[in-house]
């Protein structure tokens, strides 16, 4: 059984909602998953000891929330290369969030990337519990190969 975290960093409560069906996604396929506010990643240490990461952010003014640029730079030192990995967001206009989160982690983290990144004006419109839940399964068959 494989472990993954997932770290959000949310306004309005939408974004964690859609963490937590990412979660439920990787739960069914028989994985662990974690999901903590990036508030509570204070180090690299906090991102140890999981075999996939999955980092979620608003879309605030064309950008990731702050929190979430902040997690990036812990990121950067932890061990991340070639673990599975994956990104999404909530938006309401835009949504160039979740790109750039997958790109860091993709880039320069080099990790084992999903096929794209999750985005999703909310979870409660068109088929988005589904989609983030499938995201999760995704993530996990990675977690199986």
């Amino acid at each position: 059984m494989g472990k993954v975290l997932i770290v959000f960093a949310s306004r309005t409560g939408e974004t964690q909602t859609i963490a937590d069906l990412i979660a439920e996604g990787i739960r069914i396929a028989g994985h662990q998953a974690d999901v903590v506010n990036v508030k509570n990643v204070k180090s690299e240490a906090d991102l140890a000891a999981y075999d996939g990461y999955v980092f979620g952010s608003a879309t605030y003014h064309g950008d990731m929330l702050q929190a979430m640029k902040t997690l990036l730079f812990i990121a950067e030192k932890a061990p991340l290369e070639g673990k599975i990995g994956g990104a999404f967001g909530s938006f309401g206009w835009s949504g160039e969030a979740n790109d750039r989160i997958y790109q860091t982690m993709k880039n320069i983290f080099k990790m084992n990337m999903v096929a794209d990144c999750l985005r999703l004006k909310a979870s409660n419109l068109g088929g988005g519990v589904q989609m983030a839940q499938d995201y999760g399964r995704q993530l996990a068959q990675k977690l199986n190969a």
